[in-house]
């Protein structure tokens, strides 16, 4: 197994991570949000905690890709790791 290989594993599992990091605090932000609407009277609709989830999506984003740039460099160096 190359490094690249084992970079590509780590990548595509901190992708997991981060998504479910996503739901459980985009969940949670619009639980918050739909509870303040209901009963503090804030005017941001719950659907602003969508908002939250985008920063998220750009990690994930990044994560994906760089597994599939070590995915491309295992197939072309085939070295063992040390």
């Amino acid at each position: 197994m190359n490094r690249f290989h084992v970079l590509q594993c780590l990548s595509l599992a901190l992708a997991v991570i981060i998504s479910n990091i996503m739901c459980a605090s985009v969940a949670y932000n619009y639980c918050c949000l739909q509870w303040s609407a209901v009963y503090e009277g804030s005017s941001a609709p719950p659907s602003v905690a969508f908002l939250f989830a985008l920063p998220f999506l750009a990690g994930i984003i990044l994560c994906m890709l760089s597994a599939w740039f070590f995915h491309k460099k295992s197939k072309h160096q085939g070295d063992p790791l040390p």
